[in-house]
């Protein structure tokens, strides 16, 4: 069975990458295309693949400025040549689901999101604020063509899996089709507590994360629906210690924003990763996501999460066992949290079981079940 595997792009190791990677390990002579490919970016496993790119690749200042390109991507993705396949499967969060199978080529989306820039996000992206007038007015004018283009496409797409109920319900609401949830991989068997190295800290395992850690932690790419933004204003009030891990397009309006309580990191590998999940007092989870890996991670790691409640962190996130949440998005409500959270007590134990349903071992068992049930299923209406 030739196999191709598309992605949108490869410009950092984010969640939809960490997916991209299990589905590399399960099907290790897949070829690789995508949109944009940065070399280093991305694990060694996945820049193991033979990767194809797209004509985007070569467009000025393309490593940075990549998201600009949005109005050319569809049809960039449709130029790909695909017709030596037989499955297909698609890692989308913005176009990759767009492209054009042959009519006996079975096509899988696992589908991180419908395109969120032209949905529900559009004005967590650009309105008010968030872009300059120049970007408004171009969105503005293509938006309802990248909405018609995202609908029709996923006609393109045989079966989707969604990565969250969340999202299977958002693929149901614009594209009218089902989807069956497999939640992502998280490496549960690298994300794991510290081992205490003093009596004190073993006796401190239940409860008494102060003894542990003496910061909060936020692991985020800086987009504008993340809301790093908010968790900078609740600890400015706060005075507490926020280690920030992560980069991204609002970097320098986050670090003007920050006080010196506040501290940026960038990205880290994933040794280095580990350890702050490690020694941290608790993950700030700020943002609406689709699922989010990262509170999963630091889960795994045996650490609390405070998260705003609404997206995939309902899914992931176990309210008085792994977490707790805020429920409106404003400074006031996390301040708040995160002071009823200094009153609180977890088990580190209990935390770190509530992460193993979300193990690379369960998801590439359930995506090998579901890819070779709907092959045989395809290849037989055929």
């Amino acid at each position: 069975m030739k196999v191709a595997l598309v992605h949108d792009w490869l410009t950092g190791m984010r969640g939809g990458e960490k997916v991209l990677e299990a589905l590399c390990e399960i099907f290790p002579e897949a070829d690789l295309y995508t949109l944009v490919y940065i070399p280093g970016s991305v694990s060694p496993i996945i820049e193991k693949r033979k990767i194809f790119t797209s004509f985007i690749q070569f467009l000025p200042d393309v490593e940075r400025r990549y998201r600009y390109y949005l109005p050319l991507m569809p049809k960039a993705i449709e130029k790909f040549d695909l017709s030596k396949y037989d499955l297909i499967i698609s890692v989308s969060h913005c176009v990759a689901k767009g492209v054009i199978p042959k009519d006996d080529t079975l096509h899988i989306c696992y589908c991180l999101t419908p395109m969120r820039y032209v949905w529900d996000m559009y004005d967590a992206y650009f309105g008010g604020n968030k872009s300059n007038l120049l970007t408004r007015m171009v969105m503005s004018s293509i938006r309802p063509y990248l909405q018609r283009w995202d609908k029709e496409s996923a006609s393109r797409v045989d079966y989707f899996i969604a990565d969250s109920e969340n999202v299977r319900k958002r693929i149901q609401n614009y594209y009218h089709r089902d989807a069956e949830v497999i939640y992502p991989p998280v490496d549960t068997n690298f994300f794991v507590p510290d081992k205490p190295t003093s009596q004190s800290e073993t006796a401190g395992r239940s409860g008494n994360y102060k003894k542990l850690g003496d910061y909060y932690l936020i692991v985020s790419a800086f987009a504008p629906y993340k809301r790093v933004d908010l968790a900078i204003e609740a600890f400015n009030q706060l005075g507490y210690s926020l280690k920030i891990v992560g980069n991204g397009q609002e970097e320098k309006k986050l670090k003007k924003l920050a006080k010196a309580n506040i501290e940026f990191l960038g990205w880290l590998s994933q040794d280095e990763l580990r350890k702050y999940y490690q020694k941290c007092k608790a993950l700030i989870f700020p943002g609406e996501e689709d699922f989010g890996i990262v509170p999963v991670e630091a889960i795994s790691c045996g650490k609390p999460v405070i998260a705003y409640g609404k997206g995939g962190a309902l899914e992931t996130v176990t309210l008085g066992l792994s977490g707790i949440f805020f429920y409106q998005q404003t400074t006031k409500a996390l301040v708040n949290v995160i002071n009823q959270f200094e009153r609180m007590k977890f088990d580190e134990e209990k935390i770190r079981n509530n992460a193993l349903r979300f193990s690379r071992e369960i998801f590439k068992e359930k995506i090998r079940n579901f890819v070779e049930e709907k092959y045989y299923t395809f290849k037989n209406k055929t």
